[in-house]
């Protein structure tokens, strides 16, 4: 998998070296990316021994001002190339905490995800932690039964996806190699199946994570689900084989 280089300190807001945090919330926002005010508000109520790190994508601004450190979280403002994956690799490169939380612009805790994720960390068993997705009523209806549908999916066939809300110690992402930023999509699914044939257990956190379902809305319910469906299904049976292959031999 291809990484980023390393990124220089000047590049980032308040990247002040310091000691090793419990915790390091990655949030990725691309150019056209128009949330996260409410995340980042959100995320005020994590413990001081956490940071938060904003990637964004070199040449344009955050649609969030992010809030100074003074009696909250402190925020890391970092720059990559455009792509998700590649982002998510800078924002993990400058990251300090032992455990590493990779959210999307526009997820939403509920009540219960910051309580969850506490007892999870308080366990500190190695694990690829994920949450229950729930789609936000910004979209059509049937986008909740995508969200039904992904939960099993994670549950039954051990494959949950990045808008599950990722968490692994930074150890273990270094050693998969981070996201694949070749991959045209479904890097964070790929990343899972990195962490099965390492032998890095899934661990549901049993917690909900709401997400944005506007891109079924713009992009229409039934052409979303289908080319998720496809890519899934073609990346899935091609790293099954992967991982049959690698066994046999």
């Amino acid at each position: 998998m291809s990484r980023p280089e390393p990124l220089s300190l000047q590049s980032c807001v308040s990247a002040q070296p310091g000691p090793t945090l419990r915790l390091s919330v990655i949030v990725p926002f691309g150019p056209d990316e128009i949330e996260g005010a409410a995340l980042l508000e959100q995320l005020q109520a994590l413990p001081r021994d956490s940071e938060i790190v904003l990637a964004r994508v070199e040449g344009h601004s955050l649609p969030v001002e992010p809030e100074p450190d003074e009696n909250g979280v402190a925020t890391l403002v970092c720059a990559g190339p455009a792509g998700r994956a590649r982002q998510m690799n800078v924002g993990a490169q400058v990251a300090r905490g032992r455990w590493l939380w990779f959210l999307h612009a526009d997820s939403c805790l509920q009540s219960r995800t910051l309580t969850a994720l506490d007892a999870f960390l308080a366990e500190d068993q190695e694990g690829l932690g994920y949450f229950d997705l729930r789609f936000r009523d910004d979209g059509p209806r049937l986008a909740h039964f995508n969200a039904i549908g992904a939960n099993l999916r994670a549950r039954w066939l051990g494959m949950p996806f990045g808008d599950q809300g990722f968490v692994l110690p930074a150890p273990w992402f270094d050693r998969l190699g981070g996201y694949d930023e070749t991959a045209t999509g479904g890097e964070d699914h790929l990343l899972v199946w990195c962490a099965r044939a390492a032998g890095l257990p899934l661990r549901r956190i049993g917690a909900p994570l709401a997400s944005s379902a506007r891109k079924y809305a713009r992009q229409g319910w039934g052409r979303t689900t289908l080319r998720n469906l496809c890519l899934t299904a073609l990346q899935a049976w091609s790293q099954w084989r992967r991982m049959r292959k690698d066994t046999i031999a």
